[in-house]
C-alpha cells in the first residue's frame, strides 16, 4: 500500500515507540538518511529507524558540526515517515536554539512524524560523540533542555543523551544521566561507552530505557546486539553505516565509470529495476491512479449530475 493511501495509524509514534520499549528484547534500530534507505530498512525487517543528524549532514555535503538547520532535518524527517510509516528516533543535535527553539523543534518533529527527539549536552556547535575536544554545557543547563522538549510533547519520547563519558568519567556521565531523567528525560543515551563493565554499570544505575551507539570506527569496540541486551540495553542504533556503505558504493561505480567508460562489469553489484519498482511500489501507485480515474467516468446516459 502506497503512503497516499494508506490509513492513519491509531497510536501516535510516541506511543509506539514506549510499546516496543515495553517489550521483551532489544530493539535494533538501523539508521537511514534517505526516504529509500528507510525503505530497505523496512524491508529488512526493521520497525524503527535512526535519523542521523551525521548522516544527514555528510548527505548534504556538511561536516557534523551543526551547521545543517533544523527546516533540513525536519525536510528529511517528514519525507521518511511518510514514505514507511516507521517508528522514528530523530537526532535534534543540541536543540536547535534554546528553550523557545526546543519547544518550537519538538512540536515540529511530531507535525513530521517523529516518534521521538534525541538532545545532546554539548556546547553548540556540537561535534560527533566520538572526536576529541568535545565541550559540554552544564548538568543544570541540560536540564533545562530536557524539560523544554517534555513540556511541549504530546507524544513525542525524549532521548537524552551525555558526552560525560570520555572527559568526565562514567560516574559523572551516571550522575547526568539520572539528572535528565528527573528533568523528563525518557530515555537515555550514554555515548561512546568502551568497557563492557561499563555498560552494566549504567544500567544498574540508570532505570529507563537506555540506548547504544554502534557507529564504527569510534570510541565504541564492535559489539553485537546480543551483547548490548546482556548489557541490559533496550536499544541500539547504527547510525552512518548504511551512508558509509552506499557511498564507498558509489565511488566505486563512478571510478569505473570514469576509468573503463562502461558499467557493465558492476551490472551485479546493482540493484535491478524490478527490485526498486518492488521497493518503492511502483505498481501499487500505478494501480491507485488507474482507480482513480475508472471512479471519475461519467455515467453511461452522459449526465454528470
Amino acid at each position: 500500500m502506497t503512503w497516499l493511501n494508506k490509513p492513519t495509524p491509531t497510536l501516535p509514534p510516541g506511543d509506539q515507540l514506549a510499546l516496543m520499549w515495553s517489550e521483551p528484547g532489544l530493539l535494533r534500530i538501523p539508521g537511514a538518511h534517505t526516504p529509500l534507505a528507510a525503505l530497505a530498512a523496512r524491508k529488512a525487517g526493521f520497525r524503527a529507524v535512526y535519523v542521523s543528524g551525521a548522516a544527514l549532514s555528510a548527505m548534504l555535503g556538511l561536516p557534523d558540526l551543526g551547521v545543517m538547520s533544523a527546516e533540513e532535518l525536519l525536510f528529511f524527517t517528514r519525507r521518511i515517515y511518510r514514505a514507511t510509516g516507521l517508528v522514528l528516533i530523530v537526532d535534534g543535535d543540541t536543540g536547535y536554539g534554546e528553550a523557545l527553539n526546543i519547544m518550537r523543534l519538538v512540536r515540529d518533529l511530531e507535525d513530521a512524524g517523529a516518534a521521538a527527539i534525541q538532545i545532546e549536552d554539548q556546547e553548540f556547535p556540537k561535534k560527533c560523540g566520538h572526536l576529541s575536544g568535545k565541550r559540554l554545557v552544564k548538568t543544570s543547563e541540560m536540564c533545562v533542555r530536557v524539560a523544554a522538549a517534555a513540556s511541549a510533547r504530546t507524544h513525542l519520547r525524549v532521548v537524552a543523551r551525555t558526552d560525560a563519558y570520555a572527559d568526565e568519567g562514567l560516574e559523572a556521565a551516571i550522575s547526568r544521566a539520572r539528572a535528565y531523567v528527573e528533568a523528563g528525560a525518557d530515555a537515555i543515551f550514554p555515548e561512546a561507552l568502551t568497557r563492557p563493565e561499563d555498560f552494566h554499570a549504567v544500567t544498574a544505575a540508570v532505570p529507563v530505557p537506555l540506548l547504544a551507539n554502534m557507529t564504527e570506527f569510534g570510541r565504541t569496540p564492535m559489539l553485537t546486539a546480543k551483547e548490548f541486551e546482556e548489557f541490559g540495553f533496550k536499544m541500539v542504533i547504527w547510525p552512518v553505516s548504511a551512508l558509509r556503505a552506499g557511498t564507498k558504493a558509489e565511488e566505486q561505480i563512478y571510478t569505473t565509470l570514469a576509468r573503463e567508460g562502461t558499467q557493465k562489469g558492476l551490472l551485479s553489484r546493482m540493484q535491478t529495476r524490478q527490485e526498486l519498482y518492488e521497493l518503492i511500489d511502483y505498481h501499487g501507485y500505478e494501480a491507485l491512479d488507474r482507480s482513480i480515474l475508472r471512479s471519475v467516468l461519467p455515467a453511461p446516459d452522459g449526465c454528470d449530475d
